[in-house]
């Protein structure tokens, strides 16, 4: 049967072409997902400070533990946003282990170099440059304060020497400072400059007093590095903290590292489970639909005595066969398509420069399998029918439509539309994630529901549409309704297909736009202040200070953009937070406060979005409980709750809950509001002189920045969408060509019996308008209901923003697809003389 198998591919092009395109299509796109997923868990960054360094102990992840849940606990770990810190008390710790010869602690301190303002550095203690290690190749080390050693990058794009002078911007004040030293370390890379204090100054620029970033362990000679190894990771474990070795190192010097191995197995897990769903249903619908038309190959061979398994061996062997071309095919372009996006993802700042597409040899196997599971299943199922009936009845069997479907189809597709429908109440009722879950799970239920539904929906709309086709195509019209009517379970893919596209399409893209709008509207209508001042390496509270001090200038606010974790379903998840001077905020920014007041906000408090407060059930005067940045678990008093989340970030707390939490403990900006006939550029202009790598710009500018910003981070989600939509489009052109070129032998047979050809050309577009209308009206209405349920739970907007070109591309798109997709193979049809065509295979 394999052999026939093979002959049976040569022959039944049309249908196998079909398939092979869906499978080579789907193999593609999960091949991209599990390559990003893969090299994810290759990636261990790349160790340069720390080369010389046997172990790190360092913290960058925060652990959760949930319910007890019989009788386990099950943990969760997180990326910390801020770079996590260690208590300084475990330099000695470390230090004490037998085997070890030196415990270093790492203080990393934001540098700015105004010889070099746009070279990005990095401040440490002297001690440190020994886990590099560095050597000083001109000059001293530091010894007293004041003094400084600079890495040859620096000193060369600075123009600095041994015994010269410079500025430096550094724990928000101007300090001058004299060159001691020039130091080279071979293989450091990076794209940070290194600039190193005394330990003893060094401690005091750092923002957390007590704390430290890393400790590098040195181990003595001949010491057994696997006690070393288990001891040190054991003070680690203690303090909450982990012992970095080997090829690890990477991670422990990167916190970006870090957060870029979890960006890439998130991303590529999360998009691969959603095109998992989407082509494994197409790859079912498209390889049952192949079977469906060659049910007369089946039933003749049933005829003249094939055992039902040989059949389903024959069918299997083809879809196996296929399944593995589309593998060759499919693996390669994947996995160059993953080298491209891995280019764009360090191009665009998502991950580090070091971070590579790798691996292919996990991924390429588990996609194949994959793929060709849900083939083979697919071949299975839909050869059932044909392979459970008794020989004798086979050709008759073929030769009628099947029922429409049976009880447990009918009943499991009116359960998931109830389900959908509840889910819209969910989705209502709720804010937050839970609304964002709830209406994700309400948009792939209606499709499901959809498909399960497909033939009685067929059914009625042929129905219901019958009148209309007759009155607008005459004669044809009323072929049409017919063919409708009998064919309506041979249409349930291509309905799928186009509802797919539409109702997936039109919900994720316009979502993405939407999120967008609202971000920079939020921003653009909540910030009142006219200027504000940039610091490229930080804005001491200072800044504001003197902001306030101009003439003219009615209040200003320094603002730090950070990240805190909250717990969400026994885990902790990263939003976005702001911290603020309380002074004067009111004047320079509105929050569109809802409940509370922002003027209570101080050390201890928190004001958090509507749309947070309802997915933690938060309360004004309640307790918030949450982490910071650095992984700080606080209880916070929730003071205000507010409405524009978008474009201020679902936390904001008070500058002084933050102090010592971030990684600079400076203002990223200053916001200043001026009185209207107050001319303060030239005092804003002097006073960004003032802080090295400092500007001031509009806050229109601002906003226009921030759009800019938000175009590239929502440049992967949109790619990925397009992806999908588009391997959506594809199973919907696939399966429309694959429907019009099985008809040959009917088309043939209305011609002999006297329809012209221009008369089956009308029937045919009749068929496709009604099918288009009714796949359009359920597509746009599943768009509508979810994407409306969305933006008004998450940004409350009862009616979505939906560009008019976007719906006219996506409308359109798809009448073209269908129609081109119909017309020329028909018209191809029609070219065959009707007595050739009636002895054509199906």
């Amino acid at each position: 049967m394999l052999g026939l198998a093979a002959q049976m591919l040569r022959y039944r092009k049309g249908t196998f072409v079909a398939t092979f395109l869906a499978l080579a299509a789907g193999v593609v796109v999960l091949t991209v997902c599990g390559v990003l997923v893969e090299s994810g868990l290759r990636y261990k960054g790349e160790p340069q400070r720390y080369g010389a360094a046997f172990a790190v102990v360092a913290r960058h992840q925060l652990t959760v533990q949930g319910p007890e849940r019989f009788g386990e606990r099950e943990t969760s770990t997180v990326t910390l946003p801020e770079r996590g810190t260690v208590p300084e008390s475990l330099v000695g710790k470390v230090a004490a282990v037998p085997g070890v010869a030196s415990a270093v602690a790492d203080r990393t301190i934001t540098v700015a170099a105004a010889a070099a303002p746009k070279v990005p550095v990095t401040g440490h203690g002297w001690t440190s440059a020994a886990l590099t290690p560095y050597k000083v190749v001109s000059g001293t080390a530091p010894r007293i304060q004041g003094e400084v050693v600079v890495d040859e990058r620096l000193a060369a794009a600075g123009k600095l020497r041994p015994g010269g002078t410079t500025a430096i911007l550094t724990g928000g004040t101007v300090q001058q400072v004299r060159v001691s030293g020039v130091v080279k370390a071979s293989g450091v890379r990076g794209p940070q400059a290194a600039l190193f204090f005394t330990d003893a100054q060094a401690a005091r620029l750092y923002p957390r007093p007590g704390r430290v970033d890393a400790i590098g362990v040195i181990p003595k000679k001949g010491a057994d590095r696997a006690a070393v190894t288990a001891a040190v990771e054991r003070i680690a474990d203690d303090a909450g903290a982990k012992a970095y070795t080997g090829d690890e190192l990477g991670l422990a010097e990167q916190p970006e590292a870090v957060a870029a191995k979890s960006f890439a197995l998130e991303a590529g897990g999360a998009f691969g489970g959603y095109a998992a769903l989407i082509i494994g249903f197409v790859v079912a619908a498209t390889v049952g639909l192949s079977v469906r038309y060659r049910r007369r190959d089946f039933a003749l061979l049933r005829a003249i005595a094939a055992t039902p398994g040989q059949v389903r061996l024959l069918l299997l062997g083809e879809v196996g066969m296929l399944s593995l071309l589309a593998a060759v095919v499919g693996v390669p372009i994947g996995l160059l398509a993953g080298l491209w996006i891995g280019d764009e993802l360090v191009t665009r700042g998502f991950v580090p420069e070091n971070f590579t597409m790798s691996g292919g040899l996990l991924a390429a196997p588990a996609v194949t399998a994959a793929v060709a599971a849900v083939a083979l299943l697919s071949a299975w199922i839909g050869a059932r029918r044909t392979t459970r009936i008794r020989p004798t009845e086979a050709l008759g069997e073929a030769a009628v439509e099947t029922a429409l479907g049976g009880r447990v189809r009918v009943v499991s597709g009116l359960a998931l539309l109830g389900g959908a429908v509840a889910l819209i109440g969910l989705t209502g009722s709720t804010g937050g994630q839970t609304a964002m879950g709830a209406a994700v799970g309400m948009l792939y239920t209606f499709v499901l529901a959809i498909a399960l539904l497909a033939p009685w929906i067929n059914r009625a709309a042929a129905v219901a549409l019958a009148p209309v086709l007759r009155t607008v195509f005459g004669d044809s019209g009323y072929l049409a309704a017919a063919n409708l009517r009998a064919n309506a379970r041979g249409m349930v893919a291509v309905l799928t297909a186009l509802v797919l596209s539409v109702g997936f399409g039109g919900t994720v893209w316009f979502l993405q736009d939407n999120l967008e709008r609202q971000t920079v509207i939020q921003s653009r209508e909540g910030t009142l202040a006219q200027h504000a001042l940039v610091g490229g390496a930080g804005l001491p509270a200072a800044a504001a200070a003197q902001a306030r001090q101009i003439p003219g200038v009615l209040a200003a606010t320094g603002v730090r953009r950070t990240s805190v974790l909250v717990p969400f379903m026994d885990e902790a998840m990263t939003v976005v937070a702001q911290g603020i001077d309380p002074q004067g905020a009111n004047q320079t920014m509105d929050l569109k406060v809802k409940a509370g007041s922002l003027a209570e906000l101080e050390a201890g408090t928190v004001a958090v979005s509507s749309s947070q407060a309802d997915t933690a059930g938060w309360k004004i005067g309640g307790k918030a409980r949450l982490w910071l940045g650095d992984g700080t678990p606080v209880h916070l008093k929730v003071v205000a709750i507010y409405d524009r989340n978008f474009g201020f970030g679902d936390i904001t707390l008070s500058n002084a809950t933050l102090a010592g939490h971030t990684a600079s403990d400076l203002h990223d900006h200053v916001l200043i509001r001026s009185a209207p006939d107050a001319d303060v550029g030239p005092a804003l202009t002097k006073l960004a002189g003032a802080y090295p790598a400092s500007a001031v710009t509009s806050t229109d500018q601002f906003t226009g920045e921030l759009a800019e910003d938000l175009a590239i981070s929502s440049w992967l989600n949109k790619l990925l969408v397009a992806v999908l939509v588009g391997y959506a489009v594809l199973a919907a052109a696939n399966t429309l060509i694959m429907a019009a070129l099985a008809r040959a032998r009917e088309l043939s047979l209305l011609r002999l019996v006297g329809v012209t050809r221009r008369q089956v050309k009308r029937m045919a577009n009749a068929e496709q308008a009604a099918l288009l209308g009714v796949a359009l009206t359920i597509g746009i209405a599943i768009a509508a209901v979810t994407l409306s349920s969305i933006v008004n739970a998450v940004a409350g907007q009862p009616v979505p923003y939906v560009p008019a070109l976007g719906w006219v591309v996506i409308v359109g798109g798809t009448v073209a697809l269908a129609l081109v997709s119909t017309i020329i193979p028909i018209g191809r049809l029609l070219r065959t003389p009707p007595v050739e065509g009636m002895g054509i295979r199906e």
